[in-house]
């Protein structure tokens, strides 16, 4: 269901300039918890890392969450995080266990992050170990629809990786799904990938219900999601 700015006054509160002062390759959650007399909107901009207050919250149920994502799937709301090179101690993991936690979730885009037919890459979490086998099986599952490249953690690489392949902070590689035509359906990309042995997790998050804001230069339209024939999780 689309709406205007104005139905915005179901949320607690809009940020409107989040995009704008949202640190480049920074992931900006904001949770709001019922638990005080004064219920407020708490932002960080965060790594996510085992000591990071956030990460300790979602030990705990978190009753609203905001995330900006990469890109975005019309309908289903399906997205996906990690696109960016991971600063500091950032991790994808972490981060989808936060937005599991979360009762109520809204995804922050751009238009042309909000679109059918969805083209770019997706990361995913792999063991260090054997690597190479998980990327092979990986490239079989999508020949001729994307490349399998292991990410550097400096600059450009081979699709090896180069001498400098990154690890992230719980010891693992990141391979980058590059898809080099549209994507019909993240749901089924998602499933595929969790069936290979090796993959500890990927950038594809999928939760019901959640919401959309859409930011535009007409301004900001609010999205809900239709939960059908979709993998429920994220």
């Amino acid at each position: 269901m689309m709406a205007t700015a104005a139905a915005a006054a179901n949320l607690p509160c809009l940020p409107q300039t989040w995009k704008a002062n949202n640190p480049k390759g920074r992931h900006k959650v904001i949770t709001w918890e019922r638990k005080t007399k004064s219920p407020s909107l708490t932002a960080c901009y965060c790594s996510l890392s085992e000591t990071s207050p956030l990460f300790r919250a979602a030990k705990h149920t978190i009753d609203f969450a905001f995330d900006d994502v990469d890109i975005i799937e019309e309908r289903t709301l399906i997205s996906v995080i990690g696109c960016q090179r991971l600063q500091g101690e950032e991790s994808i993991i972490q981060e989808k266990l936060v937005l599991s936690m979360a009762d109520q979730l809204v995804f922050m885009v751009t238009e042309n992050q909000y679109k059918r037919g969805l083209e770019g890459s997706i990361p995913v979490v792999i063991e260090s170990l054997n690597w190479l086998e998980t990327a092979e099986e990986i490239d079989d599952l999508f020949l001729g629809d994307a490349e399998v490249w292991r990410r550097p953690s400096i600059g450009h690489a081979d699709p090896l990786g180069g001498d400098f392949p990154l690890v992230t902070s719980e010891g693992h590689n990141i391979l980058d799904l590059i898809f080099t035509s549209p994507i019909a359906s993240l749901a089924e990309v998602a499933e595929s990938l969790e069936k290979v042995d090796g993959v500890v997790e990927h950038g594809v998050v999928s939760k019901f219900p959640c919401k959309a804001i859409v930011a535009s230069e007409s301004g900001l339209s609010i999205v809900d999601n239709i939960p059908t024939n979709a993998v429920g999780g994220v």
